[in-house]
């Protein structure tokens, strides 16, 4: 690898990314974050990002609406508008993204089609990019502006 590519986001993302479809049910969702140990699964038909399921979301949107995660499909609890980047930014490129929409995962896309994601601690574990994800961490972590 040439030094060029280690501060492409593709030298630190993870490629085999465990994916979910929108009609997968919650539960299936949940139980495959639980055996993989993550709290994010990028929703994929067709290999194209379609959304973006997170604990968290399943935490707001199906428990505590009461809703049945074993019949309850990925499609009407998953974060629709996701922000995604692509093999060829920066490190950080995708930290700037990441701190600017106040999001922890970044779904990586190249030909409309999902290649990887990178977290947060994948950039804040490499020492080079520590200002860039100390950046990224203090816009994730400021409250957003409460919606009327």
């Amino acid at each position: 690898m040439t030094l060029n590519n280690n501060n492409k986001v593709e030298s630190i993302m993870t490629k085999n990314v465990a994916t979910v479809s929108p009609n997968q049910t919650v539960q299936e969702a949940a139980q495959l974050m639980s055996q993989k140990n993550v709290g994010a699964l990028p929703v994929v038909e067709n290999g194209q990002v379609k959304g973006i399921i997170t604990d968290r979301d399943i935490t707001l949107r199906t428990t505590t609406q009461g809703k049945n995660a074993s019949s309850t499909p990925v499609s009407q609890v998953m974060t629709t508008n996701i922000v995604t980047g692509t093999t060829d930014m920066s490190i950080e490129e995708a930290a700037n993204v990441m701190a600017q929409h106040q999001i922890r995962r970044l779904p990586i896309v190249e030909n409309n089609q999902l290649r990887g994601i990178v977290a947060l601690g994948d950039i804040a574990t490499n020492h080079a990019y520590d200002e860039a994800a100390e950046q990224a961490l203090t816009n994730i972590s400021e409250p957003s502006q409460p919606q009327a």
